[in-house]
């Protein structure tokens, strides 16, 4: 970075405010010797700008861009993708006793900002600074400038979630508090087939994961197939949003993700999503979304209309292996929470986010709090990593 250069830190009202050859080149630079970088499609401008354009991460809906973009000479140097909001809905690290207990108090938790990848529990880079040697200066450059927008909008904290652990504890020398949480990937130990993965389960988990398969499948009729690139048409979409805001609407009342959105991320990203899908008597009756990075496959939602048992470990958790496996992918990453996924061959693996808060007596709070969490998420990971599937010869848990 040339110290002559002034560096000035702006906020930007929607992803497209960056020109996309500078959000790619920052968010998801070409790997060299000195810093390996995994293609993410989360963090591409596509899909930012699908998600905001298509009215799911707006104003309307209470998250407002606010994309914090550092410049030097010019240059675009650094971006955090950000949002202010009013509520702490679509986040997946939940801070709802946090707002409670401050707001008890007299305080105004809302508005915050958000600095993640809407309604997208997957991690993550969060300070987008490409590479070079100089990255860690510009990552801690970036931090300092959130902490700035804080007082400049006048907000209670920010918010830094589902990060990378190498940005996590960066920031937590600079005053950024941290915290963990899991969630469950399967890891690919070079399997060949799935067989190949069944064979180092133990028997009896091995067995049970046959007679699932078994059941959701033959037992029901149906046939799976996946979808990618120039086969996501506008008739799929509708297929797939009927099974999206089904059971969107009975888990959350009101689904977060816009008819619109599939529609423009069919058009920018095709080949980064895959679409597992269920077809019973002709028709598709359940489907599951998945993002490809370049060593990750990031499962998201599913939904059905039609109630099978077993199809939803089938379409979510077995099919992703699959494909992961046939594709020479390193992990599946397969959303937020749900212990029920060991039993699958998804082990606990730690998440990490990070938090500036204002006041200093808030602050202070939920700092203890976070001490005692984070020595609890841990002993969790470890007991349950001990109740894993694999044969012990062949333990997999990852931490």
């Amino acid at each position: 970075m040339d110290e002559q250069k002034s560096i000035t830190i702006k906020l930007a009202s929607s992803a497209e405010d960056v020109s996309k050859e500078d959000w790619d080149r920052l968010a998801n630079p070409a790997a060299d010797p000195s810093a390996e970088f995994d293609y993410n499609p989360f963090l591409s401008h596509a899909f930012y700008t699908a998600v905001e354009n298509s009215g799911s991460a707006c104003r309307h809906t209470g998250w407002l861009p606010q994309h914090l973009v550092m410049e030097q000479g010019g240059e675009v140097t650094g971006i955090i993708p950000c949002y202010l909001k009013n509520h702490s809905q679509g986040e997946y690290v939940f801070d709802h006793g946090w707002a409670d207990a401050f707001e008890r108090a007299g305080g105004a938790y809302y508005p915050k900002l958000q600095a993640t990848v809407p309604f997208t529990p997957a991690s993550g880079r969060r300070l987008l600074v490409g590479n070079g040697p100089d990255a860690a200066k510009r990552r801690l450059l970036l931090a300092g400038g959130l902490q700035q927008a804080c007082e400049q909008l006048e907000v209670s904290s920010a918010h830094i979630t589902f990060m990378l652990e190498n940005e996590w504890k960066l920031l937590g020398d600079h005053r950024y508090l941290r915290r963990n949480d899991q969630q469950f990937h399967w890891l690919n130990d070079g399997y060949d087939s799935f067989d190949d993965f069944l064979a180092v389960l133990s028997s009896r988990k091995r067995k049970n994961i046959k007679k699932e398969r078994k059941a959701a499948l033959y037992g029901n009729g149906i046939s799976v197939e996946w979808l990618t690139g120039d086969q996501l048409t506008e008739d799929i979409w509708d297929i797939f949003f009927q099974f999206y805001t089904d059971t969107g609407s009975r888990k959350w009342g009101q689904p977060y993700l816009t008819r619109e959105f599939y529609s423009m991320i069919g058009k920018s990203m095709a080949d980064d999503v895959v679409l597992v899908m269920a077809k019973r008597d002709g028709r598709y009756v359940a489907g599951a979304i998945n993002f490809v990075g370049s060593h990750t496959l990031f499962g998201r939602h599913w939904g059905c209309v039609e109630d099978h048992p077993f199809l939803h470990f089938e379409i979510c958790y077995y099919q992703a292996i699959d494909y992961a496996i046939t594709h020479g992918l390193a992990r599946v990453e397969a959303g937020a929470q749900g212990s029920h996924k060991l039993a699958r061959g998804y082990m606990p693996q730690m998440t990490y986010s990070a938090h500036y808060i204002t006041h200093p007596d808030f602050r202070h709070a939920v700092e203890d709090y976070l001490e005692r969490e984070r020595a609890a998420v841990e002993r969790e990971n470890r007991a349950i990593a001990d109740h894993g599937p694999f044969k012990k010869e062949n333990s997999n848990d990852g931490l």
